[in-house]
């Protein structure tokens, strides 16, 4: 199979793609998605086989608007999910809830009683959904464990051959994966941090609790990137936390006498030592929220051993950075 590229304004052809039980990527604000028919369990399915998914881990269903949620989702969730929706769609929150009895099968909710919706900021994608007139799955579109895509070529390099096309906007506007609350619990509970924080959300809804648990072994998992490894390049990812320490890690990390890669804003980079590989983080936590994948992948690209990448406060856009960035080093930070 060859993978087509086509252009953001080529929706009837990703559309008619898609009606043929094939596989799409597609963009969004976030990260590129790996669309596919959700009515459908035998094309869903390609999608766990083409990513290397395990088959417990839900999917996101991707809607053009709130009314192509209430036809699958359990309508007396609706008061409150529309707040939701009225506030921060479209855009980079995902919404758990039950649904109607035998509406979406179990490849898509992976075996759950519930399913998590969202409506892409993105407008070309949307064009996709209303012209497709069904819901789309949309895992991010990578080999499953990678770093995310926030660019086509991205896409290209994980899953040239197993997908029919592409649906190229160039890069994406946020760079980490939306926000994920469940409203099926008592409380609403955020299960994955985005740049939707839990102060916005309290904005909208009075009580909001955060649960980023690792799932164990024979639990299935609500939300994506709660059980499985997750963002992880080849080389080995070590967080610096205090910008200051940057200097002594260089210096340990080039004893090894292997490539090495450093990223971190444009302040740190200046004092790095000519013949290391660096990516640019920009200035703030935004950007390196946005850069992040793709610098894991560039320095991969690099063929790098190991990566110093700048840690930040774990505190409001910080926490989606760091959530990423502790999944991708396995949780490994440097200790001087």
């Amino acid at each position: 199979m060859e993978t087509e590229i086509l252009e953001s304004t080529q929706i009837q052809e990703a559309a008619d793609f898609l009606a043929d039980g094939q596989l799409v990527a597609f963009p969004t604000e976030t990260v590129y998605g790996l669309g596919a028919d959700a009515t459908r369990p035998d094309v869903v399915k390609e999608v766990y086989a083409a990513k290397g998914r395990p088959s417990d881990n839900p999917l996101i269903v991707h809607v053009s608007g709130p009314e192509m949620v209430w036809e699958y989702a359990d309508n007396s969730y609706k008061p409150l999910a529309e707040k939701l929706m009225k506030a921060f769609w479209p855009g980079p929150l995902t919404i758990i809830m039950p649904i109607q009895p035998g509406k979406l099968s179990k490849a898509v909710t992976g075996g759950l009683t519930t399913a998590a919706f969202r409506m892409p900021n993105n407008a070309a994608t949307l064009n996709l959904i209303k012209t497709f007139g069904k819901p789309i799955v949309g895992p991010s579109a990578n080999t499953s464990g990678k770093p995310s895509p926030t660019l086509a070529k991205h896409v290209y390099h994980d899953l040239h051959g197993k997908i029919a096309a592409i649906l190229d906007d160039g890069p994406t506007k946020i760079g980490v994966e939306s926000t994920v609350i469940d409203l099926s619990v008592d409380v609403p509970t955020i299960l994955r941090p985005g740049m939707i924080t839990d102060k916005d959300l309290l904005k909208v809804i009075d009580n909001v609790n955060s649960d980023h648990h690792k799932v164990k072994a024979g639990e299935v998992p609500k939300a994506p990137g709660m059980k499985y490894k997750h963002y992880a390049p080849s080389a080995q990812v070590i967080i610096v936390d205090d910008k200051s320490d940057f200097k002594q890690a260089i210096t340990q990390y080039q004893a090894k006498n292997v490539p090495m890669g450093v990223m971190a804003v444009d302040e740190v980079l200046q004092e790095v030592p000519a013949g290391i590989k660096t990516f640019s983080l920009g200035n703030d936590v935004i950007s390196a929220s946005r850069d992040l994948f793709a610098g894991l992948r560039q320095l991969d690209t690099d063929h790098v051993k190991f990566i110093l990448a700048q840690g930040f406060p774990d505190a409001d856009h910080g926490e989606a950075y760091s959530n990423r960035l502790n999944k991708s080093a396995g949780n490994t930070h440097y200790k001087n």
